[in-house]
């Protein structure tokens, strides 16, 4: 049995509502799907709603947070809202309306048409970021693609990219503990470049009292994800996994399988809660 536990609703960077991400979960028959907003869980009642008595919706959020000159997104499962949490995701909110601001007057300098209007207008009720902003640059024909618009504009070291408020790792996790979660890694090829590095990524992650780090996802090949889930679990981290899914905002993705040929083990889900009872 497969599970996704790496979502993105319209309440953050992605097209679709939680309720359609819920629907597409089921159509893919898994066991559960995780909503993992971007420094948001105001989603995660709408997915827990569309799921009753259909699929295990677990109420999640991704945070992207600071490790020494690195920028690591970090995974939270099982977050509630009036929880410690909530506080800072109100905070890193009203910071990254400040770094919209900054971008799009960054992009006006450039001689680009686009007002923060455009990208209210794009983000609709969603937390609005980078991706929306792209989107805009599409719209107006200024890229031809949002990759483009990354590549040429936003991301980093690119002339409208400007940085935001940021957690440290070891600082995050514990927020996740206190606010009742199991905190897992994303996507460490964001961090690390080879296998090699990756092996050491996981030793040095066991120190600061990760739960889980994603193993299985879409863009490794099949092969890679088995080394990196045994050698995952020889040093105690729970193997995680999910699609990563943002609608079209990230195309060719599919909740469940990625690109069609992701499976993520329903074991992953049994192994956090495990992690989240014992502590």
């Amino acid at each position: 049995m497969a599970v996704d536990l790496h979502t993105h609703s319209d309440y953050s960077d992605g097209s679709d509502t939680p309720s359609r991400i819920v629907e597409l979960a089921v159509a893919a028959r898994l066991t559960a799907v995780a909503l993992t907003d971007h420094d948001g869980i105001d989603g995660n009642a709408e997915a827990i709603a569309a799921g009753e008595g259909r699929i295990e919706v677990i109420a999640g959020v991704e945070l992207s947070v600071a490790w020494g000159d690195r920028a690591v997104h970090l995974l939270g499962y099982w977050i509630e809202p009036d929880t410690p949490i909530a506080e800072l995701l109100a905070d890193i909110r009203g910071n990254r309306d400040e770094r919209n601001r900054a971008m799009v007057a960054a992009l006006v300098d450039l001689g680009v048409d686009i007002t923060e209007d455009d990208i209210a207008i794009e983000g609709g009720r969603g937390s609005v970021g980078r991706p929306h902003i792209a989107a805009v640059l599409v719209q107006k024909g200024v890229v031809a693609t949002i990759a483009d618009a990354f590549d040429q504009y936003l991301a980093a070291g690119r002339p409208a990219y400007r940085g935001r408020l940021r957690l440290d790792l070891p600082e995050a996790v514990d927020l996740i503990h206190r606010s009742g979660g199991v905190a897992a890694v994303a996507h460490p090829h964001t961090i690390a470049d080879r296998e090699i590095e990756f092996l050491d990524l996981f030793e040095r992650l066991t120190g600061l009292g990760v739960d889980g780090v994603e193993c299985h996802y879409g863009e490794y090949a099949p092969d890679l994800r088995d080394r990196l889930d045994r050698h995952a679990r020889s040093l105690g981290l729970v193997p995680t996994g999910g699609s990563d899914y943002h609608g079209t905002y990230k195309p060719g993705l599919a909740v469940g399988t990625g690109r069609g040929d992701l499976t993520v083990p329903d074991t992953a889900v049994t192994e956090l809660l495990e992690r989240r009872t014992t502590g």
